[in-house]
């Protein structure tokens, strides 16, 4: 089991699965994303070398590929029957990883129930069930739930809610697309009267740099350990929902989202370095991070 304090000092995560995954050969299938390396066992192999290279690049910690194995996806792509399983795959795989660097942790990776980067309006008890499903799956394999780009105040509480009985601590990712507000409307600080003795740490997930700056004062003023898991896209503010932009299409999501250049590996350390001076100990990248990017902010540890 994880220390409650674990992130009170400089720790590192990995970086973004999904397209570090389409980088080196996943074809993309509909919305499916990540969720098509587990689905198909010829990329089963991948998935583990990925996580390897993650943890030889200094990440301490690694996310379980299950931010597209929630039901809403797998309901989209007609693979509802095959939750349990995949869910129970990316466990396996990330345990391998484990069994060979034991000192690695594994967060289980639990995603937005509903849309990507927008509020879920959905009932609570819905989006409680949803959530309880997904960390029941996870359960045996990992050492603490990741609440992973959570757009709302509303689904931290029905996370928390949800995982309860598995008595395991959780660490909140939540994303902010533009500015200084969840996508729901909120404040970060509105998180406080909701999180309780078994969170981890409170972090930006999947958002740039610039609006990580934007948000550093509120996230100190949380008083618990904070950070990022930092994106490479130009934006992630979308006209249209996920679903409907890429449903039944083999498109990789930086063809809409755009993919920076600028964010070298030597620029991201220059920025993590700045970030952890003020006081960021939880560190890390999402989507369009490698292991190099990695490598470069395990250095200023």
């Amino acid at each position: 089991m994880i220390n409650k304090d674990y992130f009170r000092k400089t720790r590192i995560l990995d970086g973004g699965m999904g397209q570090e995954l389409l980088a080196r050969g996943m074809r993309p299938n509909s919305t499916l994303w990540s969720a098509n390396a587990i689905l198909d066992a010829n990329y089963h192999q991948l998935v583990l070398d990925t996580h390897l290279d993650f943890i030889k690049a200094g990440a301490e910690i690694i996310v379980t590929t299950t931010f597209a194995t929630r039901q809403k996806r797998l309901k989209e792509n007609n693979l509802l029957d095959k939750f349990e399983y995949l869910n129970q795959k990316a466990g396996e795989i990330a345990q391998a990883a484990k069994q060979k660097f034991p000192n690695t942790f594994i967060a289980g990776g639990i995603p937005p129930q509903n849309l990507t980067y927008e509020a879920d309006d959905r009932d609570e008890s819905e989006i409680t069930e949803n959530f309880n499903s997904q960390a029941k799956a996870l359960n045996p394999y990992v050492d603490f739930f990741y609440f992973d780009v959570w757009s709302s105040i509303k689904e931290v509480r029905c996370g928390i809610e949800a995982i309860k009985e598995f008595k395991k601590p959780y660490l909140v990712g939540l994303h902010i697309s533009e500015g200084t507000k969840l996508p729901s409307g909120e404040n970060i600080k509105e998180i406080k009267k909701i999180i309780d003795e078994n969170a981890l740490g409170v972090m930006l997930s999947c958002v740039s740099p610039e609006n990580f700056e934007k948000n550093l004062v509120e996230l100190k003023s949380l008083n618990v350990p904070f950070g990022f898991k930092l994106n490479g896209f130009v934006t992630t503010k979308l006209e249209e929902s996920y679903t409907s932009i890429f449903q039944g299409k083999k498109t990789n999501p930086n063809e809409i989202l755009g993919k920076r250049k600028d964010l070298t590996p030597i620029k991201i350390q220059e920025i993590v370095k700045k970030f952890k001076e003020n006081g960021a100990t939880i560190i890390g990248g999402c989507c369009e991070t490698g292991p190099s990017h990695i490598e470069a902010m395990a250095k200023i540890k």
